[in-house]
């Protein structure tokens, strides 16, 4: 009985828990912590942005034009007198739907074109780094702007355009990985028992990738914000009337040279917070992840 416990003590030790994990998060990378928990935030606050929201963020009122901060409206109303707090709120959905899309989707397409390119190896990689280096000696922006040229506007289409962007840049990282990954031990002792392809890659690479993956997607979230606002204030990206945080900044610099100050420092603060906590957080997640640094910040 002794024994039995002694061993599920030692289970516990070795694999702990989510909440376990948690805390030792919590005390090696604060930061970290807080970066979650305002990223979060974010979700919650564009989940619920109907709510939230004191105005309809698409309804004019001429009579409010360019009116500063104030009771009534928070942070001012915009050039066709719509409620800037309201457009904020409900970018915010937008956004950060664009951005966890785009991202879930060039995130995956980039993982397994990586693992199966660092594993198979032979005339596949070899053709598949030649289609990478095409798409990565284009800039994000360029190459995001010519795949909307192509497809045309549209939320759906902005997805897919920042998506592409994402896969070359994961595709090379994971690739490296892989191809660490096959020469181990237990991957060769697989291929010598027989094992399948497929089951190699689903079982044996995959997995050990996850890590860097994980630290791929926290930092690519922030580089899919910042991409969606560039398209949108350029004004190709998600198409008024309804809210981003890039066509708010467009929009008004689009009007006027000098806008009104609420209307610029209020979308731009929240991109600017948002992506700094996305940087945060991939930069903790790498070092908690790192085994080398593991146990050193207990």
């Amino acid at each position: 009985m002794a024994a039995a416990a002694l061993r599920r003590d030692d289970e516990i030790e070795r694999f702990p828990g989510f909440w376990a994990r948690l805390r030792q998060f919590s005390r090696q990378s604060p930061y970290g912590l807080a970066s979650i928990a305002f990223l979060l935030a974010i979700i919650v606050v564009g989940m619920f942005a109907p709510i939230l929201a004191p105005y309809d963020p698409i309804t004019n009122s001429f009579t409010e034009v360019r009116q500063g901060p104030s009771a009534a409206h928070w942070i001012g109303t915009d050039h066709l007198g719509r409620d800037t707090l309201s457009r904020v709120l409900y970018g915010t959905r937008i956004t950060m739907i664009v951005a966890i899309a785009s991202v879930v989707i060039g995130e995956s397409l980039g993982f397994a074109w990586g693992v199966s390119a660092g594993y198979i190896g032979g005339r596949f990689d070899l053709v598949s780094q030649r289609i990478i280096e095409v798409l990565m000696s284009f800039p994000t922006l360029i190459l995001a702007l010519l795949l909307l040229v192509s497809m045309g506007s549209g939320l759906q289409t902005v997805i897919v355009a920042i998506a592409v962007t994402r896969v070359p840049g994961t595709t090379r990282i994971i690739r490296s990985v892989a191809l660490a990954l096959r020469e181990l031990a237990y991957v060769e002792a697989a291929r010598a028992l027989g094992a399948p392809t497929w089951r190699i890659l689903v079982w044996h690479i995959a997995p050990q990738c996850v890590a860097p993956m994980l630290i791929l997607i926290s930092l690519n979230l922030g580089g899919a914000i910042f991409t969606e606002a560039s398209l949108s204030f350029l004004g190709v990206g998600v198409p008024p009337p309804d809210p981003s945080w890039g066509n708010m900044l467009g929009g008004v610099l689009a009007e006027q040279f000098r806008p009104s100050w609420w209307l610029v420092v209020f979308p731009g603060l929240a991109i600017t917070v948002t992506v700094m906590a996305t940087n945060l957080l991939g930069d903790a997640l790498r070092d908690f992840l790192d085994p080398r640094l593991r146990g050193v910040i207990e």
